[in-house]
């Protein structure tokens, strides 16, 4: 039982470091492009604005997922 409370508990670090690493990613490139990257996704249906972010999400993915093994 002590195992299983030692991976979940680095199961949940592991995904909230995760999470907070999309967060700051996303207000990164949302300071680099130009106009807000929530608008230009969520209003103005921009694919390569969602495209981008979907790539950032998979690359992100890939990183914590390394860090893990």
């Amino acid at each position: 039982m002590d195992t299983f409370m030692q991976n979940l508990i680095n199961t949940g670090a592991f995904g909230l470091i995760g999470v907070v690493m999309f967060i700051v990613a996303f207000f990164i490139i949302d300071i680099l492009t130009p106009g807000k990257l929530w608008d230009e996704i969520g209003t103005k249906q921009n694919t390569a604005a969602a495209i981008l972010m979907g790539s950032v999400a998979i690359a992100l993915g890939i990183i914590v997922a390394a860090a893990i093994h």
